[in-house]
């Protein structure tokens, strides 16, 4: 079933077959079906892309020439548009990615539209500065747009992370071009046609789906690309970096993998702790940068703790993700789907303790079920690389000094969480943990207003 009217590419406001006439296969993952195919850009592509976004910002434009609130408008209108077609996007992305449909409908969607509608109320609100020096001179601190930004994400939020990358670019008068995952490109592309229904000049945005060799190579040394923003694994962040680097030293943002610690202490509410740390480890599939992968508890209520862990993970449906009542899709394909069982047994080869699932769940599809681990130590790889799976470590603490100490020996630093009753201890925590953002008893508490990203090796610079 093919839900776009056209799954061509998305440059200067028109539908475009590729250069080469190649296409990607897109795949339900529920089901193992294919839904339909989507123009395959490669180098050739991207070159018409970055002319057509490089065109849109030349001198007397109408991108140019708009007024700051015009941006505004052409947002606000975004997000009216994804608000009408609200049921369809959340459809399209359950088919495409796996999650459950409500999930995207309430979650994904909920945060497409407000990430629109809150970077439409800043545009006509960026204002430089002007600073005295002497009676006869002063400075004036302007902030100055980016010809051209090239945007790239990853397959797990795929529309969210759309918004995420455009809005606050766009709000400031960038043009973009955007690589979606070759996995789930079909919700990026329908809002190329909301995009060009709102108003929004030809050039301004440009959708070009394709392979991280390929298109992704093609753009990180793009010389007429001046910025580049990417959401993925560490990898290939280092490969942008450099091919950056060597070409124009193009700017470069970096949103990249994280191993998080969650840190339970035996004050806390225990029930609280345990839904918030399941949250985190097994929402999307554990398919998340975020996830709590690492959930030390301290000694004193481990067992507990353990023990209602294990309840509350047998109680999750998985299933069709169609059906209202699934909370747990499958992976979104069979190479992620294989690396999660590999570290499955790499914890059961050394030592730690499997207190549920571990297993596939269907005959069709790709699902694991919701797995919990117990006894992990800090030397296993359940607790060094990151799972990107339903995957939930528990590991145990004595101290506060210790668990500081072991949630910090990550060579990631994306997020984490604390769970007390002590406003003393959440303060001296959170700000110990060398983590971009700290959840003090919540977890996966991410908003438009808020900028996201991380240290060390989980990247550079913030998203929003």
């Amino acid at each position: 079933m093919t839900f776009l009217s056209n799954i061509q590419l998305f440059i200067n406001n028109e539908w475009h077959s590729s250069a080469k006439g190649k296409t990607i296969p897109i795949f339900n993952p529920a089901t193992g079906d294919k839904i339909c195919e989507v123009e395959e850009a490669d180098k050739a592509d991207v070159d018409v892309a970055v002319e057509a976004a490089r065109a849109a910002m030349k001198r007397g434009s109408a991108w140019r020439r708009m007024d700051v609130s015009g941006r505004g408008r052409l947002l606000h209108k975004l997000a009216e548009l994804l608000e009408r077609d609200r049921t369809l996007l959340a459809t399209m992305e359950s088919m495409d990615s796996g999650k459950p449909f409500l999930q995207s409908f309430f979650i994904d969607l909920e945060g497409s539209i407000k990430t629109l509608r809150y970077y439409a109320g800043w545009a006509d609100k960026i204002h430089g500065k002007t600073m005295p020096w002497c009676m006869y001179h002063y400075y004036t601190l302007l902030h100055h747009k980016h010809v051209l930004l090239y945007q790239i994400f990853r397959w797990n939020f795929p529309l969210l992370m759309f918004t995420w990358k455009i809005a606050p670019a766009l709000c400031c008068g960038n043009t973009v071009v955007i690589k979606p995952s070759e996995l789930t490109p079909l919700t990026a592309l329908h809002v190329g046609a909301l995009i060009k229904e709102a108003g929004f000049p030809p050039g301004v945005v440009n959708i070009v789906p394709g392979f991280g060799p390929t298109s992704g190579a093609a753009i990180a040394s793009h010389m007429g690309i001046d910025k580049v923003a990417f959401t993925g694994s560490v990898e290939v962040g280092q490969l942008i970096k450099e091919a950056a680097a060597k070409s124009n030293l193009k700017r470069v943002t970096l949103e990249l993998g994280g191993k998080n610690p969650c840190i339970v202490f035996g004050d806390s509410d225990l029930q609280l702790a345990v839904q918030e740390a399941q949250k985190g480890a097994f929402y999307n599939q554990g398919q998340c940068c975020t996830a709590a992968s690492r959930v030390f508890v301290e000694e004193r209520v481990y067992d507990e703790f353990v023990r209602l862990s294990v309840e509350s993970a047998k109680k999750i449906v998985a299933g069709d993700p169609m059906d209202p009542r699934t909370s747990h899709g499958p992976q979104i394909n069979q190479q992620q789907f294989e690396k999660i069982l590999d570290l499955v047994e790499s914890g059961k080869r050394e030592g730690a303790k499997l207190e549920c699932g571990g297993h596939t769940l269907q005959d069709k599809g790709l699902f694991i079920q919701p797995t919990i681990f117990s006894d992990v130590k800090d030397h296993m790889r359940l607790a060094k690389e990151e799972i990107f799976g339903p995957v939930q470590c528990i590991m145990k603490f004595k101290s506060q000094e210790e668990v500081i100490e072991r949630a910090n020996s990550t060579h990631y630093g994306l997020a984490a969480a604390v769970f007390t009753r002590s406003v003393d201890r959440a303060m001296s925590v959170s700000s110990a943990l060398e983590a971009g953002t700290v959840w003090v008893n919540c977890y996966n508490a991410l908003h438009a207003q808020a900028p996201f990203g991380g240290y060390k090796m989980s990247g550079n610079g913030r998203e929003l």
